[in-house]
């Protein structure tokens, strides 16, 4: 284990760069900010790129083309730049592009109380853009969760295809203190699959009920249609009843199918509670 003082904004830009991570667009917004602070510096240190973009939306735009080349991607921001994401996190759900997206919530609705904990956006989180979608959330409720649960974001991100929320709240994302997090050399480390056979034969969308698609890095000579419309086995707009209700249906069966391996909570002092709290964040801190 590895001992340093640091904040739960700092420990996300540290588990990024250490699981894989090549690429951050995003847009500066408080209490947020500090990881793209700290992203600016070590991506390029680390053979990444960083991109401040004009605002949110196109943040998660570069984020996501910068995901279909092959690399691991990731955008952060609040509830007002979340809110401004929606329609590419709609995207990125029925292309199936991997990546993890940080949401340090403050004070709402609106511009709200930007320097201020809340924990208002939990039922964003869970439907954060228009139609059904199936998002996995994830929230860090320590410090040292803000390492651990940062690098399971990036591997539920590549291996199932889907962009994945860590949602922390102001207070863990500012919070200093001593903390303890693995060595890199006892990270489990994912990434996306990709199909090496006769390029004729490929077949993106192609897969199990219970499975991702698998789209190969673009500039790769395997030729498929990206598109946020419903779509067949190469990526190509359809309207078929019967291949969209089944993709719809693998969009939910690829991450229904694994929860105990999405899913991650700990229990303190239940073998003979009459009471339960459940809580995440800040919150939990106290509540334990």
């Amino acid at each position: 284990m590895r001992e340093l003082i640091t904040t739960g904004n700092e420990l996300v830009a540290r588990a990024a760069i250490e699981c894989g991570c090549k690429f951050f667009g995003g847009y500066p917004i408080t209490p947020s900010s500090e990881i793209a602070h700290e992203l600016s510096s070590l991506l390029p240190a680390n053979g990444g790129t960083f991109i401040q973009m004009e605002d949110e939306i196109a943040g998660i735009c570069v984020a996501l083309g910068a995901s279909m080349s092959g690399t691991k991607a990731m955008t952060a921001s609040s509830g007002p730049g979340i809110s401004l994401k929606a329609e590419q996190i709609g995207y990125s759900f029925i292309a199936e592009i991997p990546l993890v997206i940080v949401n340090v919530m403050r004070g709402g609705p609106s511009t709200g109380l930007p320097t201020r904990v809340a924990q208002g956006d939990v039922l964003q989180a869970k439907n954060p853009t228009h139609g059904d979608v199936n998002m996995i959330v994830l929230a860090p409720s320590s410090l040292t969760e803000c390492y651990t649960m940062t690098v399971h974001a990036f591997n539920m991100a590549e291996r199932f295809m889907t962009p994945v929320m860590l949602l922390l709240d102001e207070t863990i994302g500012h919070m200093q203190a001593r903390v303890k997090i693995p060595e890199i050399s006892e990270l489990t480390i994912i990434s996306r699959k990709s199909f090496d056979g006769d390029v004729s034969q490929y077949q993106p969308y192609a897969v199990k009920h219970n499975e991702p698609a698998v789209l190969n890095p673009f500039f790769k000579g395997y030729r498929y249609h990206v598109t946020g419309l419903h779509h067949g086995e190469r990526g190509f707009p359809t309207e078929d009843g019967d291949i969209v209700a089944y993709n719809m249906k693998r969009l939910f069966d690829k991450i229904d199918s694994y929860t105990n391996d999405i899913e991650k909570f700990e229990e303190f002092m239940l073998d003979d509670a009459e009471i339960c709290i459940i809580a995440y964040g800040g919150v939990a801190l106290s509540a334990r």
